[in-house]
């Protein structure tokens, strides 16, 4: 087999004189750099892959992150749904209306809204918030209370996403104040 000089591919069963290091057999170069490399691959694909499914037990890692971060992340995502809003609505109103730009606003919209959706779901109600042994008394009362809110939250939420109503950003809010004081009781 033969490399052609200008596009470095195999075109024959021999090697031309004065190219032995860029002839190819079988696809193994001269000195196993080809198959180093991709030996080199495959190893570094199956540690990726074994490592990714070794350390992705759970939906969101136990006990690293604090549930204060959590309620900031809430807040910022709630503040750029508003700016979103704000924004959508003064592009609406111009005479040039730029709708890839009015587009973009509802897509981060969207997805700001999603993600508090994501730490409500994910982290609040499968992560930290526990049901009580017995369904009666103190500790089940505030069970049924957080996770009454944080259904409305989801709500509001999905409601953002919805439309451009300020009302939905404003719940939300105070849905995130009223759901951080039961929680944070001890």
């Amino acid at each position: 087999m033969a490399i052609d000089g200008r596009r470095s591919r195999v075109v024959g069963d021999t090697c031309r004189k004065g190219e032995a290091r860029a002839c190819f057999k079988t696809g193994i170069k001269m000195g196993g750099g080809i198959m180093r490399k991709g030996t080199l691959f495959l190893a570094v694909f199956f540690v990726l892959l074994l490592s990714s499914n070794a350390f992705a037990h759970c939906q969101m890692p136990c006990g690293i992150y604090d549930d204060a971060m959590r309620f900031s992340m809430i807040r910022e995502d709630i503040a750029t749904i508003e700016t979103a809003i704000n924004t959508i609505t003064a592009m609406e109103q111009t005479d040039n209306k730029d709708f890839n730009q009015i587009t973009r606003w509802v897509m981060n919209k969207e997805a700001y809204a999603g993600y508090i959706q994501e730490i409500v779901a994910d982290y609040f109600m499968t992560q930290r918030i526990k049901a009580p042994a017995e369904q009666k008394g103190k500790a089940y009362d505030k069970y049924v209370t957080e996770i009454t809110l944080l259904h409305r939250m989801l709500v509001a939420a999905m409601k953002t996403k919805q439309s451009t109503e300020m009302k939905n950003v404003d719940d939300l809010k105070k849905l995130t104040d009223e759901f951080e004081k039961v929680y944070m009781q001890k």
